[in-house]
């Protein structure tokens, strides 16, 4: 293994994977030594073999909190959505999976295209500092945010009543449209999130490693394989590249 690259990803002898754990979708759950367990895990041990290094998983609660502590020698790598305003402090990889985010809207609402969502006196529900409330932030200007600490409490806070629209992931609505009446998903994704892998910036020749790596997991089989394994494939709104 090329000596630039370990050093950078594994200057400690080992691989500190920051993990989202508020991302259902890639974190499916946690295994029997409690650690994190599904898609984002599992690639970052594959990332750890390849390099022959062991790997430390790190949980982070959300997205923003693992961007935070970029540049305090805390993670390796860090798995998380690419994003413009992350990539000014960090470096991201080829993207390996894309998920779409749409809006919800109630039933009876007038809303019908995304458009429409991006008014004045629109109130839009969502989780704080995702990926797609960064999207929404420099694109959406018009509506008013309601933005809660998690995914899982736009989601309550939305079906009590609250703002006009839900701003969230669609496997995520899909799953929940199957359970509940009342509601509509306004079908074309406001934008979709490019999962990556990020690390700290000016290091290419660790870039050009992990976007290989990438590029030979998609091709291989890896990524369907762990989705399966987890059992998200069938909640899948998203594309694997």
């Amino acid at each position: 293994m090329n000596e630039a690259i370990l050093r950078a990803l594994a200057p400690y002898g080992e691989l500190r994977a920051a993990i989202n754990m508020s991302n259902f979708l890639l974190v499916s759950g946690r295994s029997a030594d409690d650690s994190p367990d599904g898609l984002s895990p599992d690639l970052a041990k594959e990332i750890a073999t390849r390099l022959g290094v062991p790997c430390r998983l790190i949980p982070f609660e959300g997205p923003g909190q693992l961007a935070d502590v970029v540049g305090q020698d805390i993670w390796d790598i860090g798995n998380i959505a690419l994003e413009p305003e992350r990539a000014q402090t960090i470096d991201f990889s080829a993207s390996y999976i894309k998920i779409d985010a749409n809006f919800l809207v109630r039933e009876n609402s007038d809303i019908t295209t995304n458009a429409e969502v991006n008014k004045q006196g629109i109130e839009i529900i969502l989780y704080n500092r995702s990926a797609y409330d960064l999207w929404l932030k420099e694109n959406f200007s018009y509506p008013d945010y309601v933005r809660v600490p998690s995914i899982q409490e736009s989601h309550k806070m939305f079906y009590d009543g609250k703002a006009d629209v839900l701003a969230s992931l669609k496997p995520r609505l899909v799953d929940e449209l199957a359970k509940i009446a009342g509601y509509r998903i306004i079908e074309q994704p406001f934008t979709s999130i490019h999962q990556s892998v990020g690390i700290q910036k000016g290091h290419p020749e660790a870039l050009e490693f992990l976007n290989s790596l990438i590029a030979d997991l998609s091709g291989n089989g890896f990524i369907e394989r762990s989705l399966k394994r987890h059992g998200v494939e069938e909640k899948l709104s998203m594309t694997v590249f």
